[in-house]
């Protein structure tokens, strides 16, 4: 995207792309390659805006933005509901310092996904990172409390004011999930944990990376 404004800070221009519109949820050329669409973000953004304003959603959010994606609806002339929640990914080693800092500054609320880590599937998952649940801090401090790594994965972002969305099939496990209430980590122990943070991604999307709006060239 590239976003151009006056000294009115109006956008003169603000193009992104998007996939095509058509039946292909990812479609594709002859060639194989992801056909991408110009839309107007702000002009989208509006278009949600009307649909909160009569009353078919209650909130509105956003996924994957990095900073500069969130200030171009933050600035947007005319802004009349600001996004509630930004999706990304979020965990022990992937712990978005920086996006957490800005988001709590404009009281945009992050919704951690992948909080235990992912699937080892390459096709799709960045598995030079190590497996999260395997950690021998997080197993250790999990003894401590008579609970899992993933529980205290998860226990980590909750008390640091991140929604988390772990995704299960079995009820056991989404059970399980559910326990994190009835402990609470040490200071030392959520700075130990902190620091645990690689800046890699389980989820990168380097099928996508040529996209315009890749939002991940960015620092945060």
């Amino acid at each position: 995207m590239h976003s151009v404004r006056n000294n009115d800070n109006k956008c003169k221009e603000d193009k992104a792309s998007r996939f095509k519109p058509g039946n292909d949820f990812y479609p594709k050329d002859g060639d194989g390659n992801y056909i991408y669409h110009h839309t107007d973000l702000c002009a989208t953004w509006e278009a949600l805006e009307a649909c909160k304003d009569a009353g078919l959603v209650k909130s509105l959010g956003v996924s994957n933005f990095n900073r500069r994606q969130l200030e171009l609806l933050l600035n947007k002339p005319g802004l009349r509901h600001k996004p509630v929640s930004n999706q990304v990914e979020c965990h022990p080693y992937f712990t978005q310092p920086k996006l957490l800092e800005f988001c709590r500054q404009h009281n945009i609320v992050i919704v951690g996904y992948c909080p235990l880590g992912s699937s080892r599937d390459a096709s799709w998952v960045n598995v030079k990172c190590p497996p999260l649940l395997e950690d021998e801090l997080l197993v250790s401090i999990g003894k401590k409390y008579n609970k899992s790594s993933a529980q205290v994965a998860l226990r980590f972002n909750v008390q640091r004011g991140v929604v988390v969305i772990p995704k299960s099939f079995s009820p056991e496990r989404i059970k399980h999930n559910f326990h994190i209430f009835d402990f609470s980590l040490t200071e030392e122990e959520m700075k130990a944990i902190e620091a645990l943070n690689k800046n890699i991604r389980f989820v990168e999307l380097l099928m996508w990376s040529d996209h315009p709006e890749y939002p991940f060239h960015d620092e945060y």
